[in-house]
């Protein structure tokens, strides 16, 4: 997509990529398992360990789904209408659960911005609150709050319960944007269509609202959360935040992310990537739907399933962006297009191609949504609807 001089990134160094090596003697570590949960049985670990399909095993199903559907049957005379009847009945039904949530977003969107206004009021210094509000109230879809807000409620929980912590990980959302923007990171000057922070606050102020946003988060879930949830639900969600921002989740993402900049072509597998969107992406995505569920009193296995389910649209979530970083212009991102490609890093679309990874998105969002399928189908919309959203979305 066309971009104006003054949006070019600056490239920068060429960095050693990283390589992930099998660690001796040890099992790899779940992002998100919480040291909290009740313990398992190995058969539900073995199912948990196996409940993301990778994208390689991904890309394989479909190659061989496209050489099994080869061999066409000629329709009956008169059935052409009723194939394309059928042709348009999932369209319409994707239509609909994307309106779902549209009404969902919008219904809870404005609780949410008079809540996150409230979570950080302004007051001495400040410049430092200033900047902080300046990056949390920038707009956006609020999909982390909303997500946590829906599965606390599909388990028979209430907006109140959850909005604390639907707060927390917006404030952790955003600390993220902020630091990603850096110059010393991706080097962005616009985000959701306005100036980054560092722009508007310089770069000491825009990296000390973002610490502060990151700490004020866990005090925020553990005053804020209504004493009528038992204190072992909420110290729950405060490790499971913590665990998914740090060096298992985001920040671990994050690190590979830069570390594979650069690498030549071949150094930076899909495994490789799939960590990165995985940690970087959807380990923040996942808590936000398992901390709501958890908070609601779920049992396990619905946190469990929920977690699988924010596994899968998290990666999806990270699948559509690169295609969009490569097919929209800035002024339809509201941030700087095809930087990926700018600075050499990996994408799906680098790695197996666009059209590939069109269908790797749509297999993982029919896979999450295949997952809520036996909850109540009102309640679990706004999950489905996002779904969908998130393989249909244009920014």
């Amino acid at each position: 997509p066309h971009r104006g001089a003054d949006c070019a990134p600056q490239r920068r160094r060429r960095r050693r990529p990283l390589f992930l090596e099998k660690s001796k003697g040890r099992r790899p570590h779940k992002a998100c398992a919480s040291p909290l949960a009740p313990k398992r049985s190995k058969t539900k670990r073995k199912m948990q360990a196996v409940c993301l399909s990778t994208p390689a095993a991904i890309v394989r199903s479909s190659v061989r789904g496209r050489a099994r559907s080869k061999s066409v049957v000629a329709p009956r005379r008169g059935g052409v209408p009723s194939v394309r009847a059928a042709a348009e009945a999932p369209a319409a039904a994707v239509e609909a659960s994307e309106l779902d949530f549209a009404a969902y977003i919008a219904e809870k969107n404005a609780a949410i911005e008079q809540a996150l206004s409230d979570s950080v009021p302004e007051m001495y210094p400040e410049r430092l609150h200033e900047s902080m509000r300046y990056s949390l109230l920038a707009g956006g879809k609020r999909i982390r709050p909303c997500l946590c807000i829906a599965a606390c409620e599909l388990m028979g929980g209430t907006t109140d319960v959850a909005m604390p912590t639907a707060c927390a990980l917006e404030m952790i959302h955003t600390m993220s944007l902020i630091h990603d923007d850096l110059p010393s990171m991706d080097n962005d000057d616009f985000r959701r269509g306005k100036p980054t922070n560092h722009k508007v606050y310089g770069e000491e102020m825009a990296i000390l609202a973002g610490d502060a946003l990151l700490s004020h988060a866990f005090e925020y879930i553990g005053r804020e959360t209504p004493k009528s949830v038992p204190a072992e639900r909420t110290l729950r969600v405060i490790v499971d935040v913590g665990k998914c921002v740090g060096s298992e989740g985001l920040v671990g993402g994050q690190v590979v992310d830069i570390m594979s900049e650069g690498a030549e072509a071949g150094e930076v597998t899909v495994e490789t990537l799939q960590y990165i969107h995985a940690h970087k992406t959807g380990a923040l995505l996942e808590v936000s739907v398992t901390a709501g569920a958890i908070l609601a009193g779920a049992k396990e296995e619905d946190v469990e399933r929920l977690g699988k389910y924010a596994q899968l649209i998290g990666l999806a979530f990270q699948v559509v962006d690169d295609i969009l970083d490569c097919t929209q212009t800035s002024e339809q991102l509201g941030k700087t297009a095809g930087k990926d490609e700018a600075v050499g890093k990996a994408t799906y679309p680098s790695l197996v191609g666009l059209e590939e990874s069109k269908k790797i998105a749509d297999k993982l969002i029919a896979d999450a949504k295949d997952l809520l399928k036996d909850y109540d189908q009102e309640k679990a919309a706004p999950l489905i609807g996002l779904a969908d959203y998130i393989k249909n979305r244009q920014n």
